[in-house]
């Protein structure tokens, strides 16, 4: 997958249409859905993949996974209504030339009848329709907990990325929620929802090294959500991500904090460019974007200060963007 590119005329022209008739972006879930879309059901899924092609040569895989339990069900619509504006970012500022973008969503596997839902990596305006296939389902199982470790070993295990495979470039995989991750993916659940027979119980932490070989991944977690200020929230991702757990106050500005995460990754940009950036499109989400990101920057630009100086190692114990094969 990954083929034809974006068109914001597309996009602002099936908005219109949604307008003028009453519909939903969210037909699929609006419209009374309770299960799984089949294009997301990752069930039987041998891979979901990002190859290059002729109009993408040197392609990026970029996933963005979002809890839809709670009050996280507002994340896709946001994430939908700013799509432009991390695809403008993106492709007009020059981050990325050649961004794959996977939408995808994650519930509780022990109670929730989408516990996962993944759609494919696309280029063009598929992206779109993907987010606007997902089961907002809401549930969960009230104990702070959701299954986003299925979600990595299903992007660990079942992904194949050609920047990866024939660059040994990671892609970024972003989730976005305010709940832990249980301790270990089960074998059984495993079985359940994507299929095949799965050996063993996978602890988080081995997982978590298995998956950031091949992604540099990212945890955001937005004010208003319901554990957003819980300790034990933050030291549980922290404990898995050091500083590439990000904390931001305007969940609007996830798109826009997405992109400048990107770019920052990518020595595209630094943090005051990428703001800049946010100001020329029009974008009021720069001082929420400033205050995420602040962190990530601090540590970049210490690893560039370090890098510079003989008989220094790197300080910071994120992923860089290439590794070796």
């Amino acid at each position: 997958m990954g083929s034809g590119h974006w068109s914001t005329n597309v996009y602002d022209a099936a908005r219109s249409y949604r307008a003028s008739t009453g519909a939903s972006a969210f037909a699929y879930s609006d419209g009374g859905a309770t299960t799984t879309h089949p294009d997301l059901d990752p069930y039987g899924v041998t891979v979901r993949e990002s190859r290059d092609s002729d109009d993408h040569p040197e392609s990026l895989a970029i996933a963005v996974l979002f809890d839809v339990t709670g009050s996280m069900r507002a994340v896709p619509r946001a994430l939908q209504e700013k799509l432009p504006d991390l695809l403008g970012l993106l492709l007009r500022k020059g981050y990325v030339e050649h961004p794959h973008i996977m939408f995808g969503a994650v519930g509780d596997a022990t109670c929730d009848r989408a516990p996962l839902q993944v759609g494919q990596f696309e280029a063009d305006n598929r992206m779109d329709d993907d987010l606007g296939k997902i089961l907002l389902e809401g549930g969960g199982g009230g104990q702070m907990r959701e299954s986003y470790e299925l979600a990595m070993y299903f992007m660990a295990r079942h992904t194949a990325i050609d920047c990866y495979e024939k660059r040994g470039k990671r892609g970024y995989l972003f989730m976005i929620g305010d709940e832990l991750a249980y301790e270990a993916v089960k074998r059984r659940e495993i079985s359940k929802v994507i299929g095949g027979e799965a050996g063993e119980d996978v602890p988080i932490d081995e997982l978590m090294r298995e998956l950031r070989r091949k992604y540099d991944v990212y945890f955001i977690i937005p004010e208003g959500a319901y554990h957003a200020r819980n300790r034990e929230l933050k030291e549980f991702w922290q404990s898995l991500l050091g500083q590439n757990v990000l904390y931001l106050d305007d969940l609007h500005a996830v798109c826009e904090t997405i992109a400048l995460t990107i770019g920052l990754a990518e020595d595209a940009i630094d943090l005051d460019e990428g703001l800049a950036h946010l100001d020329e499109v029009g974008s009021n989400a720069g001082p929420s974007v400033s205050r995420a990101l602040a962190r990530l920057e601090a540590s970049r630009s210490a690893v560039a200060v370090s890098e510079g100086l003989p008989g220094l190692g790197p300080v910071s114990s994120g992923p860089s963007s290439t590794v070796r094969l």
